[in-house]
């Protein structure tokens, strides 16, 4: 099986080589890839104490976060390293404060592997949720370093847990503990005995919950609100943006104000959208030149102020649960006390069946079922401010992962 394994490893790579010129994302995996070597040969020395922390992409890092601030305060000699799989991580976070060298994860070859910790020698190791490559953990328990795996998250059909899943199932055991977020990954990884686990919860309860005690004021965002009621939509697709169109266009209140950032901010999307609106809006981009106030929808076309734009939502929606692209995050909404609303395609997604049961969460399929959500939030004062306080409790509830993995390193 390893042999089958390196041989489409190496087939993956040169398939990705061949798809490169077509795909600016893949493009830019494999150029950074290309990179890496030299960013880590000018960046690390060998007198250098190491750390390395891995993210699949920029959930898995935000997922991180909290532990990796932990870790970064406590080992202040020690260069840290951060590798990414995906563009879309590496691309917003190449500058992370959290680390001194950011890189693409090499493809997982054996001779990657070797030449990767020949350079960097990591006194820990922290990857995150999942991302499992067999090359550079077997590699690495070979050489017998420390390296924990924080936030898994397992399901019964997944290749660790079948008969021909021993390639990655055995790479599980280069990690000396595993922290999982539910009893059903602990229970899975003791059938295939592996058994250093700890049900820490997840970590991301922790990094949205960190977000209050931040300074989450946007001068702009206020004077836009004007004290008015406020739907923040994050993280948008076409499929919710279309129902946010129909609703603002027909049965929007007049004193009801709109923020929509989308997940895609290609400009000719975000136009098309906004040529279609027959309210007043505008655009992050060019709000120096409109007065503020009047507007009724404010189109967010850049990226890393949603977070903090949820601080002014009085109601949140959350895109990628109305097609296939996945449920965006609801933790960052719900840490500041609001109801949301989500398309109906969240069955991978715990937290939001726990936030749905839990009437913090509503979960839509048509528009009118979004209408009449967003109208009864709206026009019901007692019911925002329930499903609201819900939302924040759930949050808090759940917090606590962190401190328990710093438990373990002793930090």
């Amino acid at each position: 099986m390893s042999f089958i394994y390196n041989i489409g490893i190496r087939l993956t790579q040169f398939g990705l080589k061949l798809v490169a010129p077509f795909s600016t994302k893949i493009k830019l995996g494999v150029e950074g890839r290309h990179n890496t070597f030299n960013i880590l040969n000018k960046s690390i020395t060998k007198n250098d104490k190491t750390l390395w922390f891995h993210c699949a992409s920029l959930g898995e890092y935000e997922q991180g976060l909290p532990v990796f601030k932990a870790i970064r305060a406590h080992y202040k000699n020690h260069k840290i390293v951060l590798s990414f799989f995906s563009p879309s991580g590496y691309q917003i976070r190449k500058n992370s404060p959290v680390a001194d060298v950011v890189i693409y994860l090499p493809i997982d070859t054996k001779q990657n592997a070797e030449t990767f910790f020949n350079i960097i020698n990591p006194e820990l190791t922290v990857f995150v949720k999942y991302d499992i490559w067999p090359n550079f953990l077997k590699e690495l328990k070979k050489r017998r370093l420390r390296a924990i795996l924080i936030s898994a998250s397992f399901r019964k059909n997944q290749s660790f847990f079948k008969s021909y899943g021993h390639e990655l199932r055995d790479a599980l055991f280069a990690f000396e503990h595993i922290f999982t977020q539910n009893k059903i990954s602990k229970t899975l990884l003791h059938s295939i005995h592996y058994n250093n686990v700890t049900i820490s919860g997840d970590t991301r309860f922790d990094r949205v919950y960190s977000q209050l005690q931040q300074n989450n004021h946007l001068d702009f965002i206020e004077t836009f609100k004007d004290d008015k009621l406020c739907v923040v939509a994050g993280s948008t697709w076409p499929e919710g943006e279309t129902m946010l169109l129909n609703y603002i266009n027909t049965e929007a209140p007049k004193d009801v104000k709109f923020i929509i950032a989308p997940h895609n901010i290609k400009v000719s999307q975000i136009k098309s959208f906004q040529e279609k609106l027959q309210v007043e809006s505008l655009l992050f981009s060019e709000k120096e030149n409109h007065e503020l106030t009047s507007a009724k929808v404010f189109i967010i076309d850049t990226i890393g102020l949603l977070s903090k734009i949820y601080t002014y939502a009085d109601i949140a929606y959350v895109g990628g649960a109305l097609g296939n692209t996945g449920l965006h995050n609801t933790l960052e909404p719900a840490v500041f006390g609001i109801p949301i609303i989500i398309g109906n395609n969240h069955s991978k997604f715990p937290e939001a069946k726990a936030m749905i049961l839990n009437e913090g969460m509503f979960d839509i399929s048509t528009q009118k079922d979004f209408n009449s959500i967003l109208n009864s939030l709206i026009k019901d004062d007692a019911k925002r401010s329930r499903a609201g306080h819900q939302n924040l409790e759930f949050i808090e509830k759940n917090k606590g992962a962190v401190i328990q993995i710093l438990d373990y390193l002793r930090i």
